[in-house]
Formats: C-alpha cells, sequence, structure tokens
C-alpha cells in the first residue's frame, strides 16, 4: 500500500510541474530566437542601405568599404555574444531561476500540507476492520508479537498526532482484540472526546466499559449505546447491546425488538452462524415473553472459580444422550455445544457443531470458538453449557429439537458432562 501511494503522489507531483514549467522553458528559447532574429532583420536592411548608397553615388567605394566593415563588426558583437540581448530577452531567459525555485517549492509546499491537514498514519495503521468489535477472524491468525509491534509502532504515532481521534479509536480497537481491556478503556475517551457524534465508536467504548465492569452494561455504558443509537439507529452492534440490557431487566419484548432490528441490518457478508445465533437469542427473548422460560435450579452449586491466565479460561466436557432418547432422530442431525451467560443474553459466548453420530462427543470450548469477537467466554461470568441436537442443522431452537442442560459453571473446568435428557415441545 505504501509503495503504490507514493508512486501515485511522485506521478502526479512530476506531471504537475511538467504543466507548470514548460511554458516557462519553452518561453526563454522562443525569446532568444525571436531577438536574434529581429537583430539580423535590421542588419539586413542596413546592408542593403549601403548598396543603395554605393550605387546612387552616395559612397565612394572607400567609404563603402569602411562602413561594411563596421556594420559587420557590430554584427559579430550584436549575435555572437548573450550580453547584448535586449533587456526583453534578458528578462525571459531569468525565467529559469523561476523554474527551478518551482520544482523546489510545490513538492516541499504539498508535502508540509498533506502532513498537517491529511492523514500520513493511514498508510502504516492496523486495518481497522480487523481490529474492531465486529471484525472477521483473520485477526485471529496475526502472532502477538507480531501485532505487539504494530499495536506499539501505532501509539508511538499517536503520540507524535494527538488530535487524530480516528487513530486512537483505531489503537483502542487493537488494545481489545489484544485483551487489554482496562487500557481500552482511557483511550476509547480520547477518540470520543475528539470525534463524539461517531456511532461505532460510542458502542465500541459502550463495550469495553461494559467488559472491564464485569459484562455489566448498565449506568455509562447504557448511555453511550443510546447515544450511538440516537446517531444510527440501525448500527447492529448498538442494536444488540441495547437488546442485551433490556434482556437482562427482564423486558423481553424490548429485547426481542432490538435484536429483531439488528438482524435486519445485518450487512450481507455477515457469517451465517452468527444470524442463526442471533435469530436463537430473538426465539429465547420470545419464549420467554410468552412465559416459557427455562430456569436454572437455584440450588445448583456453582463451580471453582475459573484462572484468570491463559487456557484456563476454556470449558470441556463430554455430552452424551440419554437413553430414552437415543433411538430418536437421524445420525446426520446437527450436534450444537456452546456456553451462554447465566445471567445474560441467550446469544452464545462460544460454540462448536458435530453431528449426532459423533456421540459421545468430546468438545473445549474457548475464545477461539466465540461467534463475536466483542463477547468471548474469558469475559463471561457464570456460564450453563448447552447440547442441542437439531434437525433443521440451525442453532434456532425448533420443535422436536433434543437438549441437554449443565449445571452453572465457571470458565476454566474440565471433565463437565452434558446429558442431552429432553425434547422440546
Amino acid at each position: 500500500m505504501t509503495i503504490i501511494f507514493w508512486l501515485i503522489v511522485s506521478t502526479m507531483t512530476v506531471l504537475v510541474l511538467g504543466l507548470l514549467l514548460w511554458p516557462l522553458l519553452k518561453r526563454t528559447a522562443a525569446a532568444v530566437t525571436g531577438e536574434q532574429e529581429k537583430t539580423l532583420s535590421i542588419f539586413r536592411q542596413q546592408f542593403a542601405e549601403l548598396g543603395q548608397d554605393r550605387a546612387n553615388g552616395v559612397l565612394t567605394d572607400e567609404l563603402y568599404e569602411q562602413a561594411r566593415r563596421e556594420l559587420e563588426r557590430r554584427l559579430l558583437e550584436e549575435t555572437g555574444a548573450t550580453e547584448t540581448t535586449p533587456t526583453m530577452a534578458r528578462r525571459q531567459v531569468n525565467s529559469r531561476p523561476v523554474a527551478l525555485a518551482l520544482a523546489i517549492i510545490v513538492p516541499t509546499v504539498s508535502g508540509l500540507l498533506y502532513w498537517e491537514l491529511g492523514n500520513p498514519l493511514a498508510m502504516t495503521q492496523l486495518d481497522e476492520p480487523a481490529l474492531s468489535g465486529q471484525g472477521t477472524s483473520e485477526g485471529a491468525h496475526q502472532s502477538p508479537d507480531g501485532l505487539e509491534a504494530m499495536v506499539e509502532r501505532l501509539q508511538q504515532k499517536m503520540e507524535q498526532n494527538p488530535n487524530d481521534g480516528v487513530g486512537w479509536g483505531m489503537l483502542a480497537r487493537s488494545y481489545m482484540a489484544m485483551g487489554r481491556h482496562a487500557d481500552a478503556v482511557p483511550i476509547y475517551e480520547k477518540a470520543v472526546k475528539l470525534i463524539p457524534d461517531d456511532a461505532q465508536l460510542l458502542v465500541d467504548y459502550a463495550d469495553a466499559l461494559g467488559v472491564v465492569h464485569g459484562r455489566k452494561l448498565e449506568g455509562k455504558p447504557e448511555v453511550l449505546i443510546q447515544q450511538a443509537l440516537k446517531i444510527d439507529p440501525r448500527n447492529v452492534k448498538a442494536l444488540m447491546l441495547a437488546g442485551t440490557v433490556a434482556f437482562n431487566r427482564k423486558n423481553f419484548a424490548r429485547a426481542a425488538k432490538d435484536w429483531e432490528q439488528a438482524r435486519a441490518n445485518l450487512p450481507a457478508d455477515t457469517d451465517p452462524e452468527m444470524t442463526q445465533q442471533l435469530m436463537a437469542a430473538i426465539a429465547e427473548a420470545q419464549s420467554q415473553l410468552g412465559g416459557g422460560q427455562e430456569t436454572v435450579p437455584a440450588s445448583a452449586e456453582l463451580a471453582a472459580p475459573a484462572q484468570q491466565t491463559g487456557q484456563s479460561r476454556a470449558i470441556s466436557g463430554t455430552v452424551t444422550v440419554a437413553p430414552s432418547l437415543a433411538g430418536k432422530g437421524s445420525s446426520t442431525d446437527t450436534l450444537f455445544v456452546f456456553a451462554r451467560e447465566v445471567s445474560g443474553p441467550p446469544m452464545p459466548v462460544a460454540i462448536v457443531r458435530a453431528t449426532k453420530k459423533d456421540l459421545p462427543f468430546t468438545f473445549r470450548l474457548d475464545d477461539s470458538t466465540s461467534p463475536m469477537p466483542s463477547r468471548k467466554l474469558s469475559g463471561a461470568g457464570t456460564v450453563v453449557i448447552v447440547a442441542r441436537l437439531s434437525k433443521s442443522g440451525q442453532a434456532m431452537p425448533q420443535s422436536g429439537d433434543l437438549e441437554g442442560t449443565s449445571q452453572p459453571v465457571n470458565s476454566g473446568l474440565d471433565g463437565i458432562t452434558v446429558v442431552i435428557d429432553r425434547e422440546r415441545p
């Protein structure tokens, strides 16, 4: 990108300089040639007059020869040295220093104006979609050392250009991608002060605050979400988070409405699995609204707290099917195993899939299996593990699907057993 940019800039600069300098240089040569031709024309006329005076007897042969030699001497002096060129021509010849000055000034001033008014960081900044909360999984292939180095370079550039709100937003998203949530919050605050009317920036800031505060969106995060929706009522991430706030408050009708709007505005290239998960969340909210809420036993003891670092944030175990349901369904039925927060929206924070023929199925859920980069297993609180055999192959629950649910657990546990033991009505 950088090489192509400079190649285009250099070509355009050369073309502009050519348009400016060519008339100046051409005018100089044309002016000199024109003055010489004028001088020769005068001398030719004077030679003709001498010849006429001699023919008319005005000049003797001796005087004619003297006058002719004098005229020839003057002709050599006038046409043989540029110092004798008339004032008008001299002024035209001096346009060469003007051309040289333009050749220096134009590129220099252009570069300074671009540095001041343009965005020089755009050539070296990280790709924003890859770092945003709704980015694709391509960023996951970036090595930690490489990402650290790029973020460090971006941070140094931002220190040199502190008024670049877009750059601060990129740096904050980079921190979020690296899991440095606490570091991202003050950077988002700087970016929002510089660009207060960017809906996506506001909702990313709200998400970062929610992660830092234990996935709680009440308070300032909610204010930021509503502010983002006023600017862009169709912002998908703002609608999803607004639905989450409503779901947590048991306002299931509002949650379903917000998530429906989010689904309607999903980009065309959205991962189909994410679309299915959103539809499953809508169905869950609607079932809660209709009184079909599934509850987790209040007497269930929570598993041991998870460790705070590394792969200990994963949850692994085995899915089996109860003997009474073993004969139901087909071997090609899709098996979904996912984790969802006990006190949060029904959208999974991690999910894997297999088929019924893989049972008993050994699963492992971690941040790499999170369907949405902005909601990961490591940032969730207490979760339940749900195993669902779907006849339709879609994650959205349907009548006849077979399900099983674990006790509430925290991430970092191994050896969990989930039994598929009921059929959805």
